[in-house]
C-alpha cells in the first residue's frame, strides 16, 4: 500500500438555530458518508479562507463568524481498494452572513445535496472522524470546547 505525507482539510460546521449543513459525500475517500462542508488547505491559505472557500464553491453560500473549535489526526486504510489516506482536519464552525441563503449542490459529482440536521437527529452514518469526535463530547454548538 502507498503512503504518501499526511493532508491537511477544513471542515465547516454551519449553524442554524440547532442545525447543521450536512450532505451525503461522493467523493473517494468516506463515500456515502454523510460529512459538513470541507476540503483541502491550499499552499499560503488561512483556515477561515479555506472554510470560507470551500462552503462557496460547495454550497454558494457566504459565511462569517469562523472559530476553530478541534482539530482531529485521521488515518483511513482500506486494503480492498489499497488505499491510505492521513488527514489532519481541522473542524471549524461559522455562520451564514444572511440566514435566509439557500444551499446549492454546487459539485453534485463530490455531494448527493445539502440538507439543514438538527443537532439531535444526525443522518447515518457520518464520516468516521465526525462520530468519533462527537463521542468524545465535541458539539460545534457549545462556546467553551476548544482543544487543539
Amino acid at each position: 500500500m502507498a503512503v504518501g505525507s499526511p493532508k491537511v482539510a477544513v471542515a465547516v460546521f454551519i449553524v442554524k438555530e440547532n442545525k447543521l449543513l450536512i450532505g451525503k459525500r461522493q467523493a473517494c475517500v468516506a463515500h456515502s458518508y454523510f460529512s459538513v462542508p470541507s476540503g483541502h488547505l491550499e499552499f499560503g491559505e488561512s483556515f477561515e479562507e479555506c472554510a470560507t472557500r470551500e462552503v462557496k464553491e460547495e454550497t454558494s453560500l457566504d459565511i462569517m463568524k469562523i472559530e476553530i473549535l478541534k482539530v482531529t489526526n485521521n488515518l483511513f486504510l482500506d486494503d480492498e481498494a489499497n488505499l491510505a489516506e492521513h488527514y489532519v482536519v481541522i473542524l471549524v464552525r461559522a455562520v451564514l452572513v444572511d440566514p435566509n441563503q439557500i444551499p446549492q449542490n454546487l459539485e453534485p459529482q463530490k455531494c448527493d445535496g445539502w440538507e439543514w440536521y438538527d443537532w439531535e437527529n444526525l443522518p447515518d452514518p457520518l464520516v468516521p472522524q465526525f462520530r468519533s469526535a462527537i463521542k468524545e463530547g465535541f458539539n460545534p454548538f457549545q462556546d467553551n470546547f476548544k482543544e487543539y
